[in-house]
């Protein structure tokens, strides 16, 4: 049934619970007609189909009355279906708020999800009209939740003190026997005392987690029975992925920061916002392309029927609207006062600085936002500092508020210690900070990141075991993943019982970790190097949730773990046993 409403207000965006009902605001620019629809709690049955007839300022809203916290939703929006013209409408697909704090279930779609029928893509698209209502998931109206953070305090590390440990939240305990087997792979299975522990052993300062916003999974890597583990297909914005939680994702999100922060270390999230879910024109209609296509994402100039993709994933959200700058800019600040998290590194950030015309301009409108930004201004920013696009590679081309992964010391220092194509003067730029790419705009050394190995590539272990990548796993016939690695196998491709070839690739290991670890800048480590993790060659493990991925605790290399350690205690000047 249709309903009509009181208008409520247009800010803010989303739900948002009064105390006498809800109210729901939108905002497209090219809709013609926004419907919130509400269902049962079988999250199947649609009760009510109520229009959104008023509009302020480009944003749809209204207010209903007597419901509230824990109501399902979702969005239906009428407007044109001309993919030529950039123009997706297509109300018979539910469509997530983007603005939505939770979901009910875990995003799985089929082919209703589509706003276009199947096969017709490469030609004019035709409507789909299936409704896909009653699978897809739905949106819950929430209400502010009171977390007892009780004496909390950011640790505040400064860069100059800080180490960086990148880990991903189910790698780093799913195998871990002192973890309770209910807790492994979750937010609570970090947050235990065998799990923080570790960290501290080490001597880290920061836990960059890799993706923990609400993501999905690709269809081509379901039909091949794997899963997207890295999770950089994010969708909800603000909506921690209930994948990671037991019972309440967010809260035991809450639960995983206030017990680091008392262990003295700091949160940084891995986020994306420079593409989202929904991918390529034949990807599905989920929430963005149904809501305003043109509003959300870049379209090629002159072809508005494709995107303009630099990222590489089939889209690319558009900073350049006001509308999308402030979506990514209350996402940031959500993060930052619900969850306290204590910085941000961000996927691809070239895309988020890129203007209408293509140009990256280090003092656009993202850039310039966070730079003034009071909430933000004590949070770490990290970069990557490139995307596919043309003139894509920005390694030092971040204004000073920033520090940016510098691939050139993971590069620099592999080539003088496993290939040596490098002499000692480009070793000795690499362990002085990179001047020549950071040394401007009064920037510090602390504006490099460096690293020898991260998520994506070899793990260290496999740099010095293997020559050439083995991806077969993946089902792309070994053609993904980085071919140069700069990596030598000490003399034999994949394990070696021949002590001297164990013995070569330890020392390698070794003087990796200590000239990354004496380098000025910030050090990051990858998850699990210290334990000597191998992932059998696989330099792009983003579809591997399993024991490829996960750490083997079992297996750990103590010997490495103390050294490690050692390395750390001696970079912040510290009695060395």
């Amino acid at each position: 049934m249709t309903e009509v409403v009181e208008p409520g207000q247009n800010w803010p965006l989303g739900s948002s619970w009064t105390g006498g009902g809800v109210n729901f605001a939108l905002h497209s620019g090219s809709a013609e007609a926004v419907e919130v629809c509400l269902f049962a709690e079988d999250g199947r049955t649609e009760t009510a189909r109520i229009a959104l007839a008023h509009r302020t300022n480009q944003t749809w809203h209204g207010h209903v009355p007597g419901i509230g916290p824990g109501q399902r939703y979702g969005y239906r929006v009428h407007g044109p279906y001309e993919p030529a013209h950039g123009l997706r409408f297509n109300p018979a697909k539910l469509l997530l708020d983007p603005y939505a704090k939770a979901w009910d279930r875990p995003l799985l779609w089929a082919d209703p999800a589509l706003g276009h029928q199947v096969g017709a893509i490469d030609c004019e698209p035709v409507f789909d009209p299936r409704d896909n209502g009653p699978d897809m998931a739905k949106a819950l109206v929430t209400a502010p939740e009171a977390f007892d953070w009780g004496d909390d305090s950011p640790p505040a590390t400064p860069l100059a003190d800080t180490v960086i440990y990148e880990l991903h939240v189910k790698g780093f305990t799913q195998l871990h026997p002192a973890v309770p087997e209910a807790l492994r792979g979750r937010f609570l299975g970090l947050a235990e005392p065998a799990a923080i522990g570790h960290l501290r052993r080490l001597g880290v300062s920061a836990v960059e987690l890799l993706p923990v916003m609400a993501f999905i999974d690709e269809p081509l890597i379901r039909a091949r029975g794997l899963t997207n583990y890295w999770g950089y297909n994010t969708l909800g914005f603000f909506v921690p992925d209930a994948r990671y939680g037991v019972a309440d994702a967010g809260r035991e999100l809450k639960v995983l920061v206030k017990r680091l922060h008392t262990a003295g270390l700091e949160v940084i999230l891995d986020v994306v916002f420079n593409h989202t879910a929904e991918g390529d024109p034949a990807g599905p209609t989920l929430s963005f392309r149904g809501i305003d296509n043109p509003g959300y994402y870049r379209l090629r100039p002159g072809d508005p029927g494709r995107y303009d993709n630099p990222t590489g994933t089939g889209n690319a959200l558009n900073l350049d609207s006001p509308a999308v700058l402030r979506l990514v800019m209350d996402s940031l600040r959500w993060w930052a006062t619900e969850y306290r998290v204590d910085g941000f590194r961000f996927d691809l950030a070239t895309v988020l600085a890129r203007r209408s015309d293509g140009t990256f301009d280090p003092g656009g409108p993202f850039l310039s936002a966070i730079s003034q930004d009071p909430v933000l201004q004590p949070l770490k920013l990290i970069a990557e500092p490139w995307d596919i696009g043309p003139g894509g590679y920005r390694v030092g081309g971040f204004p000073c508020r920033w520090s940016e992964w510098n691939d050139r010391s993971r590069d620099d220092l592999r080539r003088f210690f496993l290939t040596r194509d490098i002499g000692p003067a480009g070793l000795a730029d690499r362990l002085a900070g990179s001047s020549g790419s950071f040394r401007h705009d009064g920037r510090a050394p602390q504006a490099s990141v460096n690293f020898v190995t991260a998520h994506d590539g070899f793990t260290l272990a496999d740099l010095v075991t293997y020559g050439a990548k083995r991806n077969e796993a993946n089902g792309e016939a070994n053609r993904d993943g980085a071919g140069e690695n700069w990596g030598w196998n000490a003399g034999v491709e994949g394990p070696s019982d021949d002590p001297a070839v164990r013995a070569r690739r330890q020392a390698l290991k070794r003087v990796l970790l200590a000239a990354l670890l004496v380098s000025r800048g910030v050090p990051m480590l990858a998850m699990g190097d210290e334990l000597g993790r191998s992932q059998g060659g696989n330099n792009n493990a983003w579809c591997q949730d399993n024991a490829t991925s996960w750490l083997d605790w079992t297996a750990a290399d103590e010997g490495l773990i103390d050294f490690v350690a050692r390395l750390i205690r001696l970079r912040h000047g510290q009695a060395v046993p």
